[in-house]
């Protein structure tokens, strides 16, 4: 089983090679709606995952508190610019440039992670050999989905 680590790092590995191929979309486009649809949920997902089974833990001790904060803060920042362009016309220039503001946000976000906090983790809540955080996470993550669409059916259903 993998670790905790190596589970967020092959999602953020995921994600950065799924905004890269976002950029390079025009308008709105099949190819854009597929790979935004494909991003915006699992990245929901993600975060949703990444609370409860990763960063609970780091906040449940005094030492893994500022780190642990600062990172959900930065996801509820996140998830706001991710509901802006949701809901924004994917034709019009400002979705880019919007885009491009969590394309950078992001990824200084998972960076900030894979180097800072990820060693910080591993002396406060353990290097997850037993990969328990990890399966935890998945586990989170399938549920989160699940959640999702529910939503999506019961908002075509209205």
């Amino acid at each position: 089983m993998a670790t905790i680590y190596e589970e967020l790092k092959s999602d953020h590995d995921k994600h950065r090679k799924l905004l890269a191929q976002l950029e390079e979309t025009c308008g709105d486009s099949e190819e854009r709606r597929a790979l935004w649809q494909t991003f915006y949920y699992d990245v929901g997902a993600h975060a949703a995952a990444e609370e409860v089974s990763f960063y609970s833990g780091l906040i449940a001790k005094s030492d893994g508190q500022p780190e642990g904060r600062h990172s959900v803060a930065e996801h509820h920042e996140l998830d706001e610019i991710l509901q802006e362009l949701n809901e924004m016309d994917m034709s019009s220039p400002g979705w880019l440039t919007r885009f491009k503001t969590l394309k950078d946000r992001y990824e200084h976000h998972i960076d900030e992670e894979e180097e800072d906090i990820f060693p910080v983790a591993k002396d406060v809540i353990g290097p997850d050999k037993s990969g328990e955080i990890a399966a935890e996470f998945v586990r989170r993550k399938k549920q989160e989905r699940k959640l999702v669409d529910k939503k999506a059916e019961e908002a075509l259903e209205d």
